[in-house]
């Protein structure tokens, strides 16, 4: 079902999703203070393309973290909320983009606060 999922997930919107975050990861590798950065956008790029079967868990709240999560929010993290906000808003439309819209959520969520969180895979036994 994740598969299934993740395949009408990057047709219908994933694909647009994981572009921002790969434009956004390489706008922030220009500069060399920046690939820290662009290297977590380009982790978060993969969640975007594929979202089913993952979860968002934080675990490091340091100072560094917090730092670094203002400066994105300021310079990158506004248009990828919004840009998956209105994705989200778009899929509650119907009943079976529900699921969907809650990936979207939890996209926006994620480009809100992106330092501290780390991508685990949900495993159904």
């Amino acid at each position: 079902m994740n598969f299934l999922g993740n395949l009408i997930w990057f047709v219908f919107g994933g694909l647009v999703g994981g572009i921002n975050w790969l434009v956004a990861g390489c706008a922030w590798c220009i500069t060399i203070v920046g690939i820290p950065v662009g290297l977590q956008c380009f982790k978060l790029a993969s969640m975007s393309f594929w979202p089913f079967n993952k979860e968002v868990v934080y675990v490091n709240n340091s100072g560094v973290s917090l730092l670094l999560n203002i400066i994105w929010l300021l310079l990158s993290g506004i248009p990828l909320t919004i840009t998956h906000l209105i994705s989200g808003f778009l899929l509650t439309i119907t009943i079976i983009g529900i699921p969907f819209a809650r990936q979207s959520f939890k996209l926006a969520r994620l480009a809100l606060m992106p330092f501290g969180a780390q991508i685990v895979s949900r495993r159904y036994y």
